[in-house]
């Protein structure tokens, strides 16, 4: 059975809205069942052991993981690590880079939980970095007007890769409700 994982960036949940927007989606077609959204530890480690506990009982075979930001991040790390498919939205590229401005205090946008942002979430960030990758792999969804992460960086880095690339919008990928049938049929799924 295909199945999808969402996972979210930075401070985010399945709160947000390209999680409720592809859940909703996911429903209306009686896909429930085959969508998994979890909240994601703040530390990567834990992200990534949670990542693979939830997969574990069905298999990598069947999954498609959908990250967004951060989640692209751990996305390519499960697309390379298990030959899975993989749709980036927006997708942080060098986390363990861009985030070292962000060191300190920090709070997650939809459920307030707190944390301290240390060089220890740097050092798991690098230790999951992918420096080569399967294109064939991927679908990148890439809006220009990113105010956060500079959506060049990905298209060097999944060069090959099927691709979408809008103009303008932000970091919060503002076509992504069109994409998803594109999405899905990348998945597999109806």
């Amino acid at each position: 059975m295909k199945r999808i994982l969402y996972l979210h960036g930075f401070n985010s949940a399945p709160a947000s809205h390209k999680a409720q927007t592809l859940a909703a989606v996911m429903r209306d077609h009686g896909l429930a069942q085959q969508w998994h959204c979890p909240a994601l530890p703040h530390r990567p480690s834990q992200a990534i052991a949670q990542i693979e506990a939830i997969i574990a009982p069905f298999g990598w075979q069947e999954v498609t993981v959908v990250g967004s930001s951060l989640g692209g991040f751990y996305a390519t790390w499960c697309a390379e690590q298990y030959q899975c498919r993989a749709v980036l939205i927006q997708p942080a590229v060098l986390p363990q880079i861009g985030l070292a401005a962000y060191l300190g205090p920090q709070q997650n946008l939809y459920t307030g939980a707190q944390y301290e942002l240390t060089p220890t979430h740097l050092e798991e960030l690098s230790a999951l970095e992918k420096t080569h990758i399967d294109p064939e792999r991927y679908l990148l969804l890439l809006e220009t007007g990113d105010e956060v992460l500079d959506y060049r960086d990905a298209l060097t880095k999944y060069a090959g890769a099927r691709t979408v690339v809008r103009q303008g919008g932000d970091h919060s990928l503002q076509c992504f409700a069109e994409m998803i049938p594109r999405v899905l049929h990348f998945a597999g799924m109806p």
